[in-house]
């Protein structure tokens, strides 16, 4: 039995074939333009980024096409040797990714910390925790610590101004202050050390003004002893 040629070969695979063909020429047009250019005069004054790319494209290209070769000659890729080939361009790939995304995104961090598997760590290696220091420490390995701080920064952000409040509490701090140094130290305007335990020399000074004084204290009581000397006992 003979088939018509137009019902020998379905037309989904034939618009397959078709389109697989395109895609075939399309390949070989680029392929050919970037080869004509990779030379390793332009490779080598290419950034390292860019020249990592390049080779990787042409790497990938390589393989890919004799995986399809394969493929059309009836040998599955997964029975040939090309398949280690296939698993470490894949390798390079996602290593090329990973710095593509680093040069986009600079500011992003490279390492993260983990802050539960931390807490919990910090936890057991000290075991003289307070059951209100173990309570916070499982809060923020369950994650709702860093929650109730974001919630407490977002509800007190800081304020270019000082508050009226702060004003208050700092006046009244500096007259407390003032208030005590002048009852230890005493004002120095009404002459100078009058703290809490004055020394009072006031009797000393008028005792010592009495003796320079004139009309002071009295001569020492001196004794005439010339009689004596003049008549002797007989």
């Amino acid at each position: 039995m003979v088939m018509e040629g137009s019902h020998a070969v379905p037309e989904s695979v034939m618009d397959a074939v078709k389109k697989t063909l395109y895609n075939v020429e399309q390949v070989k047009t680029h392929l050919n333009e970037f080869l004509s250019q990779a030379d390793p005069e332009t490779l080598a004054a290419m950034p390292p980024l860019e020249r990592a790319r390049a080779h990787f494209l042409i790497a990938k290209a390589t393989t890919v096409l004799y995986s399809v070769n394969l493929r059309c000659n009836g040998i599955h890729p997964d029975d040939h040797p090309v398949k280690s080939e296939l698993e470490r361009i894949m390798t390079y790939q996602e290593k090329l990714q990973r710095l593509t995304d680093s040069t986009k995104e600079p500011s992003r961090p490279s390492t993260t910390l983990n802050y539960q598997a931390a807490t919990r760590f910090i936890e057991h290696s000290l075991p003289h925790l307070t059951p209100g220091q173990r309570k916070s420490m499982r809060d923020i390995s369950r994650g709702e610590g860093t929650r109730i701080k974001y919630i407490e920064q977002s509800g007190h952000k800081k304020r270019k101004y000082p508050s009226s409040e702060m004003k208050n509490v700092q006046v009244a701090a500096k007259e407390f202050l003032e208030k005590a140094s002048r009852e230890l130290l005493g004002d120095v305007a009404q002459g100078g050390f009058q703290g809490p335990i004055q020394i009072d020399d006031s009797s000393d000074e008028e005792a010592l003004e009495a003796q320079e004084a004139p009309g002071g204290f009295e001569e020492p009581i001196q004794i005439d002893d010339s009689d004596e000397e003049d008549h002797p006992m007989s």
